[in-house]
């Protein structure tokens, strides 16, 4: 009998936007996965406990990803977990990988999906809510109108090039580059109408929005998303 893995997306932070989807694969599953530790600092089984407490008496596995960027630690770190986890599959348990958010946008999870599927093991994603949706939603912003693009970024990456995008930009996880990616704006403003957001730690108790560039904290967390959109030339 073969078991399946779920990849699945528990929202932002917010336990109403997780969806009935993912509580039931959730509640049917032999094993949770965790892609950090311990499970009390991890924010995806703390969003699902808020909805489901059983889930304390679940069988939990932390498989922590490294964070860095070096290729050959990541593919021997994915390597692992993904041994871990096909062992647990092939004795034909169901198991829930939790990933806050989505799990196609910027998830440790598919680094194990794509295994998993090469493997032919059988695997089924389950969409959550994406930070960037919650987050406009709690600002009462739209993040696309008519034409406008719509652009997604990890900001912990090069942030340089972004400047020349029009129409919205999303800097997912801007952490350790606010400083630089404030700075940025800052200057562009001088020649853009920019209006420019923040949320951080979005639909979790600790939330924090800013609605302005000056108001920019430089020293928010891990999990801050800025939002930009084009106002035009000065």
């Amino acid at each position: 009998m073969s078991g399946i893995l779920y990849g699945v997306g528990v929202g932002p932070g917010e336990p109403e936007l997780i969806t009935l989807k993912a509580l039931r694969c959730i509640q049917e599953s032999d094993v949770i996965i965790l892609p950090s530790a311990p499970k009390e600092e991890c924010h995806a089984y703390r969003i699902v406990k808020e909805v489901y407490p059983e889930v304390e008496h679940k069988r939990t596995l932390c498989l922590p990803f490294p964070m860095t960027k070096d290729r050959e630690t990541l593919e021997r770190a994915h390597n692992e977990i993904f041994g871990q986890i096909e062992k647990l599959v092939e004795k034909g348990l169901k198991v829930a990988f939790l990933t806050i958010g989505d799990p196609g946008v910027y998830s440790t999870y598919h680094y194990i999906h794509r295994r998993m599927e090469a493997a032919g093991k059988e695997v089924e994603i389950v969409s959550g809510v994406p930070s960037f949706c919650a987050a406009a939603a709690a600002l009462g912003i739209s993040l696309g109108d008519m034409r406008e693009e719509i652009h997604v970024v990890p900001a912990s990456y090069d942030i340089e090039a972004t400047m020349e995008l029009t129409g919205t930009r999303i800097y997912m996880k801007s952490g350790k580059k606010l400083a630089r990616l404030k700075e940025l704006l800052q200057k562009q403003a001088e020649s853009r109408k920019l209006e420019v957001y923040a949320v951080e730690n979005c639909g979790m108790a600790e939330e924090k929005r800013t609605c302005s560039l000056e108001e920019l904290d430089t020293e928010a967390g891990y999990l801050t998303l800025v939002i930009v959109k084009d106002g035009g030339d000065c």
